[in-house]
């Protein structure tokens, strides 16, 4: 394809039709086309496309129709709408279903529902960009600038549609999702490792310092199934004798000074000092925050995720312990929406921290559930109905809470906040015994 297949005189004829509300949705559709390209003149844009050959007059005809201006598809481009439909079903799409989706969000909202999201979202976005009148498009672009929303990380905005009481937009994102999973599903990906791919000899060699921990098969996920509790988990210790420098291709290279960092948020207060105390034992670099709000959490999170000092560890350990749902953690905030679990983790995979692809990241929450009826609102999974009913309705084969991701151990445990109640000081058993199995090799 080269530029006069697209002469100059369409992109200007195009551009002098359209207003700032339709020049901002195009700019938000060709966000991926070209990231780095920084500019504010939708003409030059679509120029830089042409050159790079990523723009043809197919593309330009889904541009227009995505931003609903079929006049100009007759009048300057000579084709119909349904012509355009035709080549869209059967052809590769220009623009990928995550920018259609938010499109179609932005275009059935009201300002006063965009000005509510951007007072909700103020925990998240710093103050000084939350302008009362952005648009729904501009606030997503900050979102995904602080990677908390994504093609594959939308509860976020579902949280925030829920406050709002737009639950057909939460239907709406529902419906894209389980697509998105039929496509995965049917395409059948395999996730290859690239660090594994490149390193066909990963190791778990115990460190050069008495970490009490010396050999542990690592948990596969190439097929991307990250692991949960209750799953079978093979493992061997070798707790004493020399250690073969002959290893599998399934094991992970456990050598750095430290292992890593061993993130630590309680929220509760009554577990940190005795999870610091194992963990650096164990040779990880701890880092402990208590009581922190949502804010603030995320905050902590986003700092933690962009340290270089990844970079130089073999491994990653998250712990949080907090009051919450199932599905997310309330912080100390008590706003029941919570805090996603799912972004929590995502802050960590190798899209979000490519220092860690390739390394084992283990992640152990103590959640102590308040009872929905004790809630400000609902979970969202209780929209139409109990659990069971939605999945039954939307045709989803399991119930997805955490995505398939690679290098991930999670392990959650969930108990009612009344076992906090009554014990307000107490440490929690889960963690406890955890820690005692860290520090007792000869009790695994």
């Amino acid at each position: 394809m080269t530029r006069c297949q697209v002469p100059a005189v369409i992109i200007y004829q195009i551009q002098q039709e359209l207003d700032k509300e339709e020049e901002e949705v195009m700019f938000f559709l060709c966000r991926d086309l070209a990231p780095d390209l920084a500019t504010d003149d939708l003409r030059e844009l679509l120029l830089a496309l042409i050159e790079r050959e990523k723009l043809s007059f197919l593309g330009l005809s889904e541009l227009l129709y995505r931003v609903k201006r079929f006049d100009l598809l007759r009048r300057i481009l000579k084709t119909e709408k349904s012509i355009v439909e035709a080549n869209l079903a059967r052809s590769t799409r220009l623009i990928p279903d995550y920018r259609v989706l938010m499109v179609e969000i932005n275009e059935n909202l009201e300002k006063e529902e965009v000005n509510s999201l951007i007072f909700l979202l103020g925990d998240y976005i710093p103050r000084m960009k939350m302008a009362k009148h952005k648009s729904f498009l501009a606030l997503v672009i900050d979102l995904e600038k602080l990677n908390l929303v994504s093609p594959n990380q939308l509860d976020l905005i579902e949280n925030c549609f829920k406050n709002i009481h737009r639950i057909d937009l939460i239907r709406t994102i529902q419906k894209y999702k389980h697509e998105a999973l039929m496509s995965c599903i049917h395409s059948q990906p395999v996730y290859v490792n690239a660090l594994q791919a490149s390193l066909p000899n990963l190791t778990l060699i115990d460190p050069p310092f008495n970490s009490g921990i010396q050999n542990m098969n690592k948990a596969k996920s190439q097929n991307g199934q990250s692991l949960t509790v209750g799953e079978p988990v093979r493992m061997s210790i070798q707790e004493s004798g020399l250690v073969s420098h002959k290893v599998s291709d399934d094991q992970y290279r456990m050598q750095s000074q430290p292992l890593g960092i061993c993130l630590i948020i309680d929220c509760i207060g009554n577990d940190t000092d005795a999870l610091e105390e194992t963990f650096r034992g164990l040779g990880y670099d701890v880092h402990c925050h208590r009581y922190l709000n949502m804010n603030t959490m995320n905050q902590t999170l986003l700092e933690v995720a962009r340290l270089q000092k990844h970079r130089n560890c073999d491994s990653f350990i998250c712990i949080l312990v907090s009051r919450g749902s199932p599905q997310s953690i309330f912080c100390t905030d008590h706003t029941f929406s919570g805090f996603p679990l799912e972004q929590i983790k995502k802050y960590f995979t190798a899209d979000s921290c490519p220092d860690l692809l390739g390394k084992p990241k283990l992640f152990f929450i103590q959640s102590y559930i308040v009872p929905e009826n004790d809630q400000e609102c609902a979970s969202l999974l209780e929209i139409d109905g109990n659990d069971e009913k939605i999945i039954a309705h939307a045709e989803i084969p399991w119930k997805v809470t955490i995505p398939q991701v690679a290098d991930i151990f999670w392990s959650q445990c969930k108990v009612n906040v009344s076992t906090l109640e009554e014990s307000p000081s107490s440490s929690s058993y889960y963690l406890r015994c955890l820690t005692e199995l860290l520090r007792s090799p000869h009790k695994r």
